[in-house]
């Protein structure tokens, strides 16, 4: 069933703009049923490589730049999971930005760690902006003794944060800076694109090949590029969170894509910003759609911004980014990575062709074309979405650590008897799984209403009960 749907899939003309970022492009890659083995000899082993794989990890690091580069085949949450619990043991304290993904706060859960949050600066366009400099000395300069600083970036829509400030702010205080770098692997590749936050001298970042890279999904990278940190604290989470079988196709395809972004990256690259470039050119005239770029952005909402990722805003349009997802998919054959209350987003890589760049622009100009002409109401939410609502959002604490609530009995009840509890669960649009409450923060109204409206829009979200109505777990005391 699923194999006919996934071959059903790759033969239509359906183009995608989501990951991964091989795009369905590498055609001369083996059968992965002839190279699939576990750890016989002469394959050395991932959990103490020493051979072949320890030539692979090294070859990936000369090419990043890092004093330690480790696979890794259990995707970037592995990553994360291993750099916060490498960092902080049980009670410590962590800054981390609000709008880190959800492994970052596993990670917090599962070490029995006590978040201190720093909040995004609000954009404009409908997304959360860069963590600023000042909020991580702010943070610190209140919490001396926390352990680590965490923070995203780029973000899920490309931007990006000032990383070589926040380092040294974090310098100052002799403490680690993890970077969830997931979407920006390939940053270090392209001149055109933002400087990696290898370069800017975080102390450990976690990269998705696959994101953005001609790479298989689930293929990611740890970085060590820090003398805060030893091989060994790494080495010992990685154990916990990577499975003990890992994929040897998996990491075929991780050596081959950092070898082709060694050999022919540069070309590929430049190739690949001139493809944009014509794109986000011609998409200038759109009326009532617009399409983030650095000209859509305001000072102090971002430190730089990623154009591969597309973000086509209905903010001004009389469509809701639903309607305008499913016009995409259904008439013009195009597959959308995500669809938030305000935008639709589409992931571009270097393996993206000019024929789907092509087919991209030509429906937006179309649909623009034709949505220009209407005369009727915008039909959008109203002014407080549930991205606005995300972006001001200030968490509120119950005082239960989020690891306690996290243990306690949860149980379903109507949004009305939620308010003023303390949530029981991580509730996520999905994607960007960036959590809008977390176990053991107050529910508020004003929350409830967001899950309202993400609700009517049918947004994809988790952590709510399965069952019809309008419920919400809450820790059980």
């Amino acid at each position: 069933m699923l194999r006919e749907k996934l071959t059903e899939y790759a033969n239509s003309d359906m183009y995608p703009f989501h990951m991964p970022g091989h795009k369905r492009q590498i055609e001369d890659f083996p059968n992965p049923y002839s190279i699939d083995i576990t750890e016989i000899e002469g394959f050395d082993n991932l959990h103490h490589p020493e051979d072949i794989l320890l030539e692979c990890e090294n070859k990936a690091s000369e090419f990043y730049g890092t004093k330690k580069t480790f696979y890794l085949i259990n995707g970037s949450t592995s990553g994360l999971l291993t750099a916060v619990s490498a960092v902080a043991r049980e009670n410590d304290k962590v800054i981390v930005a609000r709008n880190s993904h959800q492994a970052v706060y596993h990670a917090i859960v599962l070490r029995k760690l006590n978040p201190v949050y720093v909040i995004p600066e609000i954009c404009d366009f409908g997304i959360q902006g860069e963590i600023k400099v000042e909020s991580v000395e702010k943070a610190l300069n209140e919490n001396p003794d926390a352990k680590a600083v965490i923070v995203t970036s780029p973000t899920y829509e490309g931007i990006v944060s000032d990383i070589a400030g926040i380092k040294k702010v974090t310098e100052k205080y002799s403490i680690p800076l993890i970077v969830d770098e997931a979407h920006g692997a390939h940053f270090s590749v392209g001149e055109r694109f933002p400087k990696s936050a290898i370069d800017m001298g975080a102390d450990l970042v976690i990269q998705s090949l696959h994101k953005t890279l001609p790479s298989l999904t689930q293929t990611a990278l740890l970085h060590l590029n820090s003398e805060l940190l030893e091989e060994d604290d790494i080495r010992k989470f990685l154990d916990i969170y990577q499975t003990s079988s890992p994929s040897y196709v998996f990491m075929a395809g991780m050596e081959e894509c950092i070898d082709e972004m060694s050999k022919d990256g540069k070309k590929l690259f430049d190739e690949y910003a001139k493809r944009l470039d014509r794109f986000y050119k011609d998409i200038k005239t759109t009326k009532v759609l617009r399409i983030l770029d650095k000209d859509e952005l305001k000072d102090g909402e971002y430190f730089d911004f990623d154009m591969s990722k597309i973000v086509i805003s209905v903010k001004d349009a009389p469509i809701t980014s639903e309607g305008l997802n499913r016009l995409l998919h259904d008439k013009y054959h195009l597959e959308m990575e995500m669809v938030s209350p305000e935008y639709v987003l589409a992931m571009t890589s270097v393996c993206d062709t000019d024929e789907g760049l092509t087919r991209l622009k030509d429906a937006i100009l179309e649909i623009d074309r034709s949505l220009s002409q209407k005369e009727e109401e915008k039909k959008t939410i109203s002014k407080s979405t549930p991205d606005e609502e995300r972006k001001a959002y200030k968490p509120l604490n119950t005082g239960l650590p989020m690891h306690v609530a996290f243990e306690k009995k949860k149980r379903a009840v109507y949004f009305s008897e939620a308010i003023g509890k303390a949530s029981g669960a991580f509730v996520y649009l999905y994607p960007p799984d960036i959590p809008l409450i977390v176990p053991g923060e107050l529910i508020t109204a004003e929350f409830v209403e967001t899950i309202k409206r993400c609700k009517d829009l049918k947004m994809a979200l988790k952590g709510l009960p399965p069952e019809d109505g309008d419920l919400i777990y809450i820790a059980d005391f």
